[in-house]
Parts: C-alpha cells; structure tokens; sequence
C-alpha cells in the first residue's frame, strides 16, 4: 500500500509539473504581449501595381456543397491585377459539390478571370496532397490559401502581399481569423473567446517578439520558395499547416502575424462537429510533436525559441497528462495521499487562463470586451469536457496509429441557431467516445463523493469535471434529438444550396 501511494504521488507530481512548465509558457506570452500591447503594427509598405508579383490564391474543398460557392465568390472578388492573379478551386468532393460550382467557375472564366477547378478523385494526402498538387500547375511566387468556410475581404492581398516586397526572408503573412457565427450557441461563443485569446494575444506576442509561431491553415499567404525550400507540403501529418511552419523557420524563414486584417470563418456549432475538429488538431499537432520535436531542440534557433516551440509542439499532447491526472485522483483520495502534499504554489499559474481570455477580448473589442467573458466557465467546462476525445487522438498519435483526415463540416451558418439541424452533413457524424465520456462522468462523480467525505480540498475541483464530461454528453444528445426528432418535415431535410 505504501508503494502505491508513494508511485501515484511521484506520478501526480510530474504531471503537476509538466502542466506548470506548459503554463509558464502561456505566462510568458502574457507578458511578451503586455510589452508590446500598445506598440501599433506597421502598415504594409505602399507598392504600385506594376510591382505586385504573381499570386495564386487555392481554396481546398472536400464535400463542400453548402458552402463552396460563397468561397469561390469570395475569392473572385479579391482585388488584385488581373494578369497576375490565378484561383485554383482544388475539389477532392465525392458528393455533388463540383456540380454546384462547375457554372460559376465557367461564368467567371469567361469574365477574364484565371480560376480552375482542379478535381482529384483519389484525395491522396487529404488537404496537403491537394494544395501539393495545386502547386504543380501554376507559377505563382506567393500562395494565399483560405478553407472553404473563410470569407476574405476583398482588400485582404493589397494588404498582405506588400509585407513580401520589402522582406526576402519573409515565408508567412498570417491574418487573423473573425467569426461567422459566433452567436449561434454557448458552444459558439466560447470557442470564439479561445480563438480570440489565440489571436488577440498569443500570434500577436510571438510575431511581435519574434517568438516561434505557425501557420493557422488559411487565411494566410506563402512565399512559394519558403515552401519549396522547407520540402513542400507533407503528408505524414493532419496537421499541414504547423508541420510546415516549424519545417520553414528551421530553414531561417521567419512569419509576419497582421492582426488588423481578418477573415472570418465559421464556427463548429454541433458538438460532434467540434469533437472531429479537435481531434484532428490533437493527433496532427501530436504528430508533428513527435516529428519535430528532435530537429527543433537539436537546432540552431536561440535557447528561447526552443523552450517555446516545444511547448506549442506540446499543446496537445499536455491532455493526455491533465487527464492522467484525473484518473489518479480518487485512488489518491482513497490511499490519503494528498496528505502533506502542497501543490499551491503551482497552483497560481491557472490564472493565466483567465487574464489570457480577457486581454484576448480587450484586445479586439475595446467597447464592451468584458461580455464574451461570461462565456469563460463554459469553455473550460467544454474544454475539460473533451479531454477524453483529444487524449485518444493525442495518445494514437504517439503510438503512430494512421487514421483518415476527417473534415469538419461545414453548414453556411451566420448566426440561424439550429440552421445545422437541416444538413445532410450533420447525420453522418459518429462520437465513439460518448460511452467512455459517460464512464468518466461517472467516475469523476465518485470523486466527488470520496472528496466531500475524505479531502474536501477537492471537492470543487471534482464537482468541476463531472459537470464537464455529463455537459459533453447532454449537449451530443441533444444535438442528435435535433437531428431526428419526429416532427422534422421532408421539406426541411437540406439547406438552402447558395447559387442553385
């Protein structure tokens, strides 16, 4: 008995340190951006139009049908020279999409535009196989890449692409990403405060500091010979965009973050939605961890950029120990472990969740910031809630498990809550870890129960998890309830189909 409780101490408190070390690094980043907060970001250099390069703009689409016209209007009506501008439309579709988009492309063709739409029946590589292949048809010296459910603003290259011209070691201009939807659903609103913490404060710090930093996936533009030199787009990973970046800046490539330009994109507004998201974003940046991880510790970059690129390597994989951690507190409990074991000091570094959150918000939205931060206990519920779905993905990352890049769907939503319900999309969704979450419920209520009689210290923080796992799965079955429900008529079945 002694040996098991002195093994789930020293267990605790490694993963307690490893959490701290993670949260140090979030802590820094604060403080990088509290530096640099009213240090206002210069403006692109003024360029005339002979000077602009030629740039090709590829917009990756797999089953897309709600969504793909509005992406192909949105990228046509950029404001470019005509002569140097190319769209490449790269459809990996096996449903109907390219048929909705086949006579706009046409149309737009026959305007003078250079657009193609380039369909491949194989989807080898998923999104980097196809953005691989775009590049083999087109000579463009930059590469702007949106996803299908990203609205750029018509200005977005006159004002991204003059960063290239006056810096020739610039590999990324990144912009930050807004939001379609973000009033859909409390689900909505707190994924939105975390995106607006990411951008607001985290991209702001490290581009301003110079701070290693990666590509968000779209709304961004490539220097094609960045990419070329960093060995192309690879499809070892679900993450493209953050193998690349890390691949690029170890080549001496640096990135340029423009917080005033944005795109927005939607929302995952149906909880297994987000799960397929997350846990896409969980095994890809796991997997470049395990990829990367070498060559960036090994590599010439300054002691600092090391320390902070693991730890955005980590971001991930720190769920698999913050579960660990969980699933060791009621042995504990019950083996009066916790005894003598002192843990407040590190406990002080949670704060950076909430100060994070809130300069997110003050940053973007002087007037009235403070009301998205209602939404704070509802996103670390969510975000605790879900820490069973990344943690698999996570872990089958680490033992090299493959598995297929599965998309996010996306349901041209602006704001119509329960608009998701009439997809097609949404039916074919599948959650395999809402039994495990039930399970996790469950025994983080028994938690709860040995807390309020043997550690009462505890109590919150288990009260804390139960809520989160049993709202994960009320939130997968309601939305299921949405979706078959009785009284759904037929003529409800599909939403409205832009431009048909």
């Amino acid at each position: 008995m002694a040996l098991a409780t002195a093994l789930l101490r020293a267990v605790y408190l490694i993963c307690i340190a490893l959490v701290t070390c993670y949260a140090g690094g979030s802590f820094y980043l604060i403080l990088v951006y509290l530096r640099h907060a009213r240090t206002t970001q210069p403006l692109p250099p003024r360029v005339s139009e002979d000077q602009l390069p030629k740039i090709t703009v590829q917009v990756p689409l797999f089953n897309e049908r709600y969504v793909a016209r509005r992406a192909v209007d949105a990228v046509a009506a950029l404001d470019y020279p005509r002569d140097r501008l190319h769209i490449q439309i790269l459809d990996d579709s096996i449903d109907d999409t390219p048929d909705l988009i086949q006579g706009r492309i046409a149309q737009l063709k026959h305007d003078g535009l250079c657009i193609d739409l380039i369909h491949r029946k194989d989807r080898k590589g998923y999104k980097a196989g196809a953005l691989a292949n775009g590049l083999q048809y087109t000579d463009g010296e930059l590469i702007a890449i949106f996803d299908a459910d990203f609205v750029p603003p018509p200005d977005f290259l006159q004002r991204t692409v003059p960063y290239f011209l006056v810096d020739e070691k610039l590999a990324l201009v990144q912009t930050r990403w807004g939001h379609l939807n973000d009033d859909d659903n409390i689900l909505t609103r707190s994924q939105a405060l975390a995106l607006d913490s990411h951008f607001g404060v985290e991209q702001y710090a490290r581009s301003s500091d110079g701070i290693v930093m990666s590509f968000n996936g779209t709304g961004g533009v490539w220097r094609r010979t960045a990419i070329e030199s960093a060995g192309g787009w690879q499809t070892d990973t679900l993450t493209e965009d953050f193998d690349l970046s890390y691949r690029a800046q170890l080549k001496g490539w640096h990135f340029r973050y423009v917080r005033d330009v944005v795109v927005p994109g939607e929302i995952p507004a149906q909880m297994n939605a987000y799960k397929h998201q997350q846990a896409r974003w969980a095994k890809g940046s796991t997997q470049v961890l395990v990829k990367m991880v070498g060559p960036v510790l090994r590599s010439q970059m300054s002691i600092r950029n090391r320390i902070m690129g693991t730890l955005q390597l980590m971001q991930y994989a720190i769920q698999l120990v913050i579960l660990t951690l969980l699933l060791i507190t009621p042995p504990m409990i019950l083996l009066h472990a916790f005894e003598h074991l002192s843990v407040a000091p590190f406990s002080l570094l949670a704060l950076t969740a909430p100060v994070l959150y809130a300069l997110g918000q003050l940053a973007l939205r002087r007037d009235g910031w403070w009301r998205r931060l209602i939404y704070f206990p509802s996103l670390l519920l969510f975000c605790s809630g879900m820490s069973l779905n990344n943690g698999r993905a996570a872990f089958s990352a680490l033992l090299r498990i493959p598995s297929e890049f599965k998309r996010t769907p996306k349901f041209h939503l602006t704001g119509q809550s329960k608009q998701w319900t009439r997809s097609q999309y949404a039916r074919v969704l599948g959650s395999p870890e809402i039994t495990g979450e039930v399970i996790l419920g469950l025994y983080s209520l028994i938690g709860l129960i040995l807390a309020v009689f043997m550690e009462p210290s505890l109590v919150m923080y288990m009260l804390f998890y139960t809520a989160a796992f049993f709202l994960v799965v009320g939130w997968e079955l309601w939305d299921r309830w949405l979706i078959t429900r009785p009284e759904r008529s037929p003529e409800r079945e599909s939403l409205r189909q832009p431009g048909r």
